[in-house]
């Protein structure tokens, strides 16, 4: 078995299991700035970050913008079950996105983006409907 394999340590974590206890120093971890971490991952070529850029420069990589669906609720003050009955979107899929288990298609996603600029006009369009 080769050194580095040895190394190597296989843990079993379920949901709900407590934190798993590690030499991690977090204090070190959470002190890097932005720029450090960025620095960082751009001198590994295993953890390349994710490029920044508008939603057509992401497309060419072949990357989609996903909207933070559960933010963008919380942002409007909204529950899950207020937001689905307002934009008309099932609550069990809003639940789906919301917990990753899902992702919005195209079409969602740019029905996510309309409503992420302007919420009150997307409802009011839906209560004219």
């Amino acid at each position: 078995m080769s050194e580095e394999v040895k190394k190597m340590v296989w843990v079993d974590h379920e949901p709900g299991d407590p934190p798993i206890e590690t030499d991690t120093d977090w204090a070190r971890v959470n002190a890097f700035t932005e720029e450090e971490l960025h620095a960082n991952a751009l001198s590994d070529p295993d953890n390349q970050p994710i490029p920044f850029g508008t939603d057509e420069e992401l497309a060419k990589l072949g990357l989609h913008r996903i909207p933070n669906v559960k933010r963008l609720r919380e942002k409007l003050g909204l529950t899950q079950e207020e937001f689905a009955a307002t934009y008309r979107i099932p609550v069990g899929t809003l639940r789906d996105w919301e917990q990753a288990r899902k992702n919005p298609d195209a079409t969602a996603r740019a029905y996510l983006t309309v409503i992420a600029r302007n919420p009150q006009a997307v409802a009011e369009w839906l209560r004219a409907a």
